[in-house]
């Protein structure tokens, strides 16, 4: 269990290496708990990632992403979370067991978003993140920590590479 934050602490940082470790423990309460996912869903795209290692450990080939706006900066968001072209095919998921995957669910809207659409199309979706906010309005199936600090994900942490950075032609 996770300490308060202190008054200095206002981030929680996941390196690669502890990303690897969460996402096998992810993993192993998944399949722990009888759950054996046809499809693994990664909302991109924060939850590509989580959704790639989670469907490599529990041995899931298939998978599929729903792409997915919602925040545009740190705390900062649309007014509602909007889904994205290109669309996942939806007839693929019918009567289907799904592992809907999210990096976090931070206010929990677009974890919702998700998961009504995957019931509205007749598939048995369950979710799994790696972080789960006390104020989401949604409680993931399954989530390796809660925390209410920001988090820096080893894949977010830098700023985009563009061609102005100079190096090379």
């Amino acid at each position: 269990m996770m300490q308060p934050p202190t008054p200095t602490q206002i981030r929680e940082v996941l390196s690669w290496e502890a990303f690897g470790s969460a996402s096998r423990e992810l993993a192993t309460t998944i399949a722990a708990s009888g759950f054996a996912p046809e499809i693994v869903i990664a909302i991109a795209r924060g939850g590509l990632l989580p959704a790639g290692a989670l469907s490599y450990a529990l041995g899931t080939k298939a998978a599929g992403t729903l792409n997915v706006e919602f925040y545009t900066d740190v705390e900062e968001t649309l007014p509602d979370p909007v889904v994205l072209a290109p669309l996942l095919d939806t007839d693929a998921i019918v009567g289907k067991r799904l592992l809907v995957v999210d990096d976090v669910a931070d206010s929990g809207r677009t974890l919702a978003l998700v998961m009504g659409m995957m019931a509205e199309r007749g598939a048995h979706a369950r979710s799994a993140v790696l972080y789960t906010k006390p104020r989401s309005i949604i409680r993931p199936d399954y989530s390796w920590r809660d925390t209410d600090l920001w988090i820096t994900f080893p894949w977010s942490a830098a700023p985009p590479v563009t061609g102005a950075s100079g190096s090379g032609e």
